[in-house]
């Protein structure tokens, strides 16, 4: 079983200004997943508060149009925000131009943006059930000439997306829900991803989604899980953050310590099952994090 790594690209500055945002921190963090083979995330929200925050298609292609071959992924698209026919077009355009597409996808949750926006935040079973809907028409554009759904909330009507990609992307969805959520990733995804929740509670939510396999008659090995998670690593003990800020999931778990630490944290994943970690630097706008794990954690746990 492979292992691999990726970062998440800032959407916003936790100081300074966007400008120096895009040219110091990210370029550093782009460069990285150049120069190292990693892959570079991007989140998908619209708003946090009054700061700015770049939008994730155009930070992507922007991101990708700039370091040519990057690997990228979408941590998770917000399955309410977009029509999921035009999602599938512009993923497959993506990969047609750039390779190396994650669409990560995911029922939604934060209810004060979907309103800010315009978009109907409805109840969490008809969010999941529009996931389904969605992921059933990204795959039917992706695989076929014409195509047709007619879901419980989306559908389309004899639907083409040329040029569709040779060589899929991969189709992710995002969520730890046990019912619905890993039952919708077990039948129809590539790949699952789950964010910051413990060790333990990564492994029995791996368990669940492998059990969701095994009762479709698929095999539990074909759809990857990930993880996504907060880090702080450096060689100075003293610095590591232990106390997150307050724009940060306060109850989230963190690889949080000396090289050695984040060394032993990550492969209790890697060993649990996770054949993918995409990590946010806690200690960013600060480039420090980024160059210790690359330095000291990353080499010694790539395969």
């Amino acid at each position: 079983m492979t292992f691999s790594c990726g970062f998440l690209i800032f959407p916003t500055p936790r100081a300074s200004n966007p400008v120096e945002m895009m040219d110091a921190a990210n370029r550093v963090m782009l460069q990285a997943c150049q120069d190292h083979d990693l892959t570079a995330w991007f989140v998908d929200h619209f708003q946090f508060g009054r700061q700015p925050y770049l939008e994730c298609w155009t930070q992507m292609a922007f991101s990708a149009g700039r370091y040519p071959g990057l690997r990228t992924g979408t941590l998770v698209l917000g399955v309410g925000y977009r029509n999921p026919a035009l999602v599938a077009k512009a993923a497959a355009s993506f990969q047609h131009l750039n390779g190396g597409l994650t669409l990560g996808i995911g029922a939604g949750w934060k209810e004060d943006e979907y309103r800010a926006y315009g978009y109907p935040f409805p109840s969490a079973r008809q969010r999941l059930d529009e996931l389904e809907d969605a992921v059933q028409i990204i795959n039917g554009l992706w695989t076929n000439e014409t195509f047709s759904y007619a879901g419980k909330y989306l559908s389309v009507s004899e639907a083409i997306c040329e040029p569709r990609p040779v060589i899929k992307p991969t189709l992710m969805v995002g969520g730890g829900g046990e019912k619905r959520t890993l039952a919708i990733a077990a039948r129809y995804a590539d790949a699952w991803n789950v964010d910051y929740v413990k060790p333990e509670d990564f492994g029995r939510k791996l368990g669940i989604l492998k059990d969701h396999c095994r009762d479709l008659g698929r095999d539990p090995e074909s759809i990857a899980p990930s993880y996504f998670g907060l880090i702080s690593v450096n060689r100075d003990p003293d610095k590591v953050v232990r106390v997150l800020s307050p724009n940060l999931p306060q109850n989230a778990y963190v690889l949080n310590g000396t090289p050695d630490e984040v060394i032993d944290q990550m492969r209790e994943f890697r060993d649990l099952g996770a054949r993918h970690i995409q990590l946010s630097f806690v200690d960013y706008p600060s480039t420090d994090g980024v160059k210790t794990f690359l330095e000291d954690v990353w080499p010694e746990i790539k395969e």
